[in-house]
């Protein structure tokens, strides 16, 4: 949606339509700028997601940042230029994009997407002792612009662990490991690229 017109815009706002962003992908590969602050104005239903995760960290860590980062930078230049400038996201808003945003615009909010009563067990259980959110002081910030990957302690899908204390559970890793690098090496080979990994 980032090339848009605001006639289909407004198409989209009246329509209900749900608009998911993976601002990170979409600026490094010259989709446009993330419509953010569009979207917001409008009330439109938003969420986060990857895109393209063999080039660029498909992390939700990194997607509440980016999102977050950037509707600031906007805002933030609006306000230094003497100009109105929106409400500045906040780190709930950010976290919230990535966890029932998802599941509303997926139209699973009734089964995930929040600790409640009688829905999946979808749960990730970060290390807040990590000396990364040293000293926590707030529950919602240090997700959102303290944590990565390492605060991940332990995730269930429908109550199934699939990371138990650190450890990925149930997988063979050196094996998949063995089989990107194949399927790596089979691209690369029938493309004609020589596999180098520190060219410019």
């Amino acid at each position: 949606m980032t090339g848009m017109s605001d006639m289909a815009w407004k198409a989209a706002a009246d329509a209900g339509a749900h608009v998911t962003l993976a601002v990170p992908i979409e600026m490094q590969m010259r989709h446009g700028t993330p419509p953010i602050q569009k979207a917001l104005d409008l009330g439109m239903s938003l969420s986060l997601s990857t895109d393209v995760e063999c080039t660029m960290t498909a992390d939700m860590f990194t997607q509440m940042r980016s999102v977050l980062t950037l509707q600031r930078m906007f805002a933030n230049e609006l306000a230094l230029q003497g100009k109105d400038y929106p409400k500045l996201m906040s780190v709930r808003d950010a976290l919230e994009l990535a966890t029932m945003g998802g599941a509303k615009g997926l139209k699973i909010e009734s089964k995930t997407g929040s600790l409640t009563p009688g829905k999946d067990a979808d749960i990730i259980l970060l290390d807040a002792t990590a000396l990364n959110v040293a000293p926590l002081n707030h529950a919602a910030g240090a997700v959102v612009t303290l944590m990565e990957r390492s605060n991940v302690s332990t995730v269930l899908c429908a109550g199934q662990i699939k990371k138990w204390r650190g450890e990925i559970v149930g997988y063979d890793i050196p094996k998949l490991r063995a089989e990107l690098n194949a399927s790596r090496d089979y691209v690369f080979a029938a493309a004609g690229i020589e596999r180098d990994l520190f060219r410019a």
